[in-house]
């Protein structure tokens, strides 16, 4: 690689902001092409991998149509791997296809629930990740068992990103009916009516890559999921290229020139979603995160606020009020926890910055990648905001 990390960064940085993206994100991508040949991908390169903005030179890209959520097509295999987590429980496989889009998924039953409408985790993992390191590294699924639930988990395939992150960066998987959002809404319908999940308790979370899906799919579908969970992601439609998205994950924000060649900010895309709708959202964020900025957590709180207020600027606030509180975990690690209520005093959101942290699962377990047990415990903060936010009634369709 000819130019160091911090040249190539000025120069995508340069012809970004001089409204040259196809430019700087083919100067991206030939740099970071050059450094997998030489065998070396250094550690920004790492950072970009991690939320799927390399992609394999000459790879097929799923090709965008309108999509809707009937003929969707479940298969499980017949005999699925079981991890019964100390004798509890089946973990079982499966492969789920809408439309043109294949994925395969793992998921969680919890042990003697039969004939009870339980509620149901989606879990969308995180660049290079898999079900079962997420599984492991969050304890979801241990939770499950012990509080009675059921989890999904959704699987990104190496042939739609060689890292296997969500394209949350791609237009045509950030809006209702399209690509990969709608791929995950059908596959939860799915086990939705396999098992019989209460509808009222269905929820969507994710980490890095998957925490931004996780959002795009929250907004592209409000009937469907009650509350939202984002780990070190970001906000909805914030990029639409890999240029984009390289500047939101360094900075948390677009310049101006990005914004007006087609970047949308912290808003969600128009196209397909239902306006003023929205879901209670919980944000964790390590303070010194390397990979995602920070300032996206932020951003993803919001554009949560600004859609329950119906303004079109996200930065507006709901009548209600915040409450900003300090706390330090069992561990040691020192977080702030903020809420924001809205005018009838339910929680609209809930901020936990985690200071010390970096790119991981706060409270996670070394099982897993991207976590840190040092932190409080993500898992357990994000069910207990769930189960206080029941989908209060059935939005029409």
């Amino acid at each position: 690689m000819n130019m160091t990390l911090q040249e190539l960064m000025r120069a995508a940085t340069q012809l970004t902001q001089s409204g040259r993206l196809q430019n700087a994100t083919e100067a991206i991508q030939n740099a970071l092409r050059g450094a997998a040949t030489a065998g070396a991908v250094p550690g920004t390169a790492h950072a970009w991998a991690d939320a799927g903005l390399i992609a394999v030179p000459g790879a097929p890209l799923p090709t965008p149509s309108p999509w809707g959520l009937e003929g969707g097509v479940v298969d499980v295999d017949a005999d699925p791997a079981v991890n019964t987590d100390s004798g509890t429980g089946e973990f079982s496989s499966g492969t789920h296809t809408h439309a043109a889009l294949t994925r395969r998924f793992k998921l969680y039953r919890p042990p003697g629930q039969i004939g009870k409408a339980l509620p149901l985790v989606v879990m969308l993992h995180g660049c290079t990740q898999d079900p079962d390191d997420f599984a492991a590294g969050t304890a979801m699924n241990q939770r499950a068992r012990e509080q009675g639930f059921f989890v999904l988990y959704p699987q990104q395939g190496t042939d739609a990103n060689q890292s296997r992150c969500w394209n949350w960066f791609k237009p045509e998987h950030q809006e209702r009916d399209r690509g990969e959002p709608a791929l995950i809404a059908s596959l939860t319908q799915a086990v939705i009516k396999q098992h019989g999940i209460d509808p009222r308790r269905v929820y969507v979370a994710g980490l890095s890559a998957g925490g931004a899906m996780a959002v795009i799919v929250a907004a592209a579908y409000p009937e469907l999921f009650a509350a939202v969970g984002v780990h070190s992601g970001l906000p909805s439609g914030a990029a639409s290229n890999v240029a984009q998205a390289l500047m939101l994950m360094q900075s948390g924000q677009l310049g101006r020139v990005a914004q007006a060649q087609g970047g949308r900010g912290v808003r969600a895309p128009k196209a397909r979603l239902r306006p003023q709708l929205t879901r209670p959202t919980i944000v964790f964020h390590g303070d010194q995160d390397q990979t995602v900025h920070p300032r996206n957590g932020d951003q993803v709180i919001a554009a949560a606020l600004g859609a329950a207020a119906g303004a079109p600027d996200a930065h507006a606030r709901p009548a209600g009020s915040a409450r900003v509180e300090q706390g330090v975990s069992a561990q040691g690690r020192r977080y702030t926890r903020s809420t924001q209520q809205g005018g009838q005093g339910q929680i609209l959101t809930e901020h936990w910055l985690v200071h010390g942290a970096g790119h991981a699962w706060s409270g996670g377990h070394a099982n897993g990648s991207y976590t840190d047990a040092s932190g409080p415990d993500a898992t357990l903060e994000m069910l207990r905001f769930f189960f206080e936010h029941p989908q209060a009634a059935r939005s029409e369709g």
